[in-house]
């Protein structure tokens, strides 16, 4: 009996130390994510970068922008020789018009539906007549108005498979337009999205072959700045919250920078066991420059909820 008793006494004694070490576990968990994550040695780089290509061939007509000017989405970076390609457009739209005319126009059909109505209205009136007063109308003349009646019914149906023909035709040609309005695109090279240009590789009067580099952009408003930190500091949960960037320069060093995280790597370097980590950071004031070293201070989720 006292055996049985001592083993409980044991057991209650192992019980009481799991749920311990569990708490401080846990304790410890909490502290971590409590405390703020600093990442050094962090690195700006660009979120958005892009060397524009030349799509077709051709002779640089015009250079639209200089480097170092900030261009919008969509805006002219340069016109490669289009001549060729807008009289096959004003070609195209011409087929077009025509096709739409044609398609549109439904003047047979109605005049087809109407001769079909006049003529079983006269076979009906001839048939009533037979009807009421025998032999009124001789056979063969309502045999004629059959015929009729069948030759108008045919002819409603051809012209409405005309129609139906003629607006299939005028969506080929407006496929055709469309393609032949693409081809002049192609032989504008415009900005991809809002940035920098930084480079210029051609010039008025060059030639130059598709998938040609033409433009290199960059977009400066917001950047990455990336860093390693070790693995038992990254979770998930990380994604979205605040942090604060600071830049050695002098110029810089009084001037917050703020931002948030954006990717937290689910992989784990076997040599150094960190994680790598980015965030998004403002720079619509354009102060910071990728390549530049910093630090960067990942808020914790009591920080980023306040007092």
């Amino acid at each position: 009996m006292l055996e049985f008793a001592t083993t409980i006494r044991w057991f209650q004694i192992a019980m009481l130390t799991g749920f311990a070490l569990t708490a401080n576990a846990a304790a410890a968990e909490s502290a971590a994510r409590a405390a703020a994550v600093e990442v050094e040695s962090v690195v700006l780089r660009l979120l958005a970068e892009a060397e524009v290509p030349a799509q077709e061939a051709g002779v640089i007509m015009a250079v639209a922008v200089k480097e170092g000017q900030r261009v919008k989405q969509g805006e002219l970076l340069a016109q490669i020789d289009d001549q060729v390609a807008r009289l096959a457009e004003q070609a195209a739209e011409r087929q077009y018009e025509i096709a739409h005319a044609e398609a549109t126009n439904d003047v047979r059909l109605r005049y087809a539906q109407k001769a079909l109505e006049v003529s079983e209205a006269e076979l009906r009136r001839s048939t009533e007549s037979v009807e009421r007063f025998a032999k009124s109308v001789s056979q063969s003349q309502i045999d004629v108005e059959r015929l009729t009646v069948q030759k108008n019914r045919l002819e409603a149906e051809q012209a409405q498979q005309e129609t139906a023909i003629a607006k299939l035709e005028m969506r080929a040609k407006e496929n055709e337009l469309s393609a032949a309005r693409a081809q002049v695109a192609r032989r504008r090279i415009i900005a991809p999205f809002d940035g920098i240009i930084v480079q210029n590789y051609v010039r008025q009067g060059e030639w130059v072959e598709p998938g040609q580099q033409a433009m290199r952009i960059i977009h400066v408003d917001r950047l990455k700045a990336e860093g390693f930190i070790p693995a038992d500091r990254a979770v998930a949960e990380m994604v979205g919250a605040p942090v604060r960037l600071s830049v050695s320069l002098a110029q810089l060093e009084q001037t917050p920078f703020t931002g948030s995280v954006a990717f937290v790597s689910p992989e784990v370097d076997p040599i150094t066991g960190q994680v790598r980590v980015w965030a998004e950071i403002d720079n619509r004031e354009g102060r910071l420059r990728p390549g530049l070293p910093a630090r960067m201070t990942i808020a914790t989720e009591s920080e980023a909820s306040g007092p």
